[in-house]
């Protein structure tokens, strides 16, 4: 039986992974706050969330964190309101556990089921429909949407009951982040010391050092190309701080949030709050006298 496929959230990741699913002829029913999103998602325009909810079986959010969250799905024309048994909810977000556990807990009760998915892979993946997702919840509602998932995402792992996957996606971020600026300040050391930008990726990446950023982001970055388009300084703060809050309702001490906290901060402090996270190297570079890991060898 087809499932009738509906977004709400089509902004940076929100509209890469629906155009993912209409770029295959397939109508999706769409709904942002910025309205000329939803064209260019190319999905079929809906007047609310709970239009959304009413028009679809198949309800996936892309939202910048739990309070907005909450928003379309409590709100007075939200996802609850809508919602209806057999339906399925996906929180693509990356969101608060515990928040996430009372939303699946009020849908239930009206018979839907609540997926908590966490991505990554960032925008560059999203554009190719290629994805990872970490999913919490119930099992047999993911083996319903599975096919509408694999639209824009290659690698699906459930991780568990409800939040699991929201729990997964933020071990996973501080990770990210902690690989980002740690790789951002260690890249403005070689500059500074006069080291050639790829060489040192080079060695780096075959050797103890590599990671995440020295791989995918760096040799970009050390040739000017930021890849603008994915996560921004505020929303990796936001996303080391639901870590931080994680853990420490886990009992596990954190030894290492310090360092990410500051970079970000720094980064969000100067003016650079909605830039993408990889600008963290020019935050740390200013604080180090103005140095740059691109361009001549003057500006270092």
């Amino acid at each position: 039986m087809t499932q009738t496929i509906g977004f709400i959230g089509l902004g940076n990741m929100g509209g890469r992974m629906t155009r993912c699913i209409t770029g295959k002829g397939i109508e999706v029913i769409g709904f942002d706050a910025h309205t000329p999103n939803i064209a260019g998602a190319g999905a079929t325009p809906a007047i609310s969330a709970g239009d959304v909810a009413d028009r679809a079986d198949i309800v996936f959010l892309s939202l910048p964190d739990s309070k907005i969250v909450e928003a379309v799905v409590y709100g007075e024309d939200g996802l609850l309101a809508h919602a209806r048994a057999g339906q399925t909810i996906v929180d693509l977000s990356t969101a608060a556990p515990e928040s996430t556990r009372k939303i699946a807990a009020a849908l239930a009760e009206k018979g839907a089921d609540y997926l908590d998915a966490g991505i990554s892979g960032g925008a560059a993946a999203a554009e190719r429909g290629e994805l990872t997702l970490m999913i919490g919840g119930d099992e047999a509602a993911l083996d319903r949407v599975r096919p509408a998932m694999e639209h824009f995402a290659t690698n699906l792992f459930f991780m568990g009951a409800s939040g699991a996957g929201h729990t997964t996606k933020l071990l996973n971020n501080f990770l990210n982040a902690v690989a980002l600026s740690a790789t951002s300040e260690v890249m403005v050391a070689g500059r500074r010391a006069g080291l050639d930008m790829d060489a040192l990726l080079g060695v780096l990446n075959t050797s103890s050092g590599v990671n995440f950023a020295t791989l995918n982001r760096f040799p970009k970055i050390v040739h000017g190309d930021y890849l603008k388009g994915g996560l921004t300084n505020s929303l990796m703060m936001k996303d080391v701080l639901l870590y931080t809050e994680l853990i420490a309702g886990l009992g596990v001490a954190g030894l290492h949030a310090s360092g990410p906290l500051a970079s970000f901060g720094a980064g969000i402090a100067t003016g650079r709050a909605g830039e993408i996270s990889n600008t963290v190297v020019d935050v740390i570079g200013d604080l180090s006298g103005g140095i740059r890991v691109h361009g001549s060898e003057e500006q270092a």
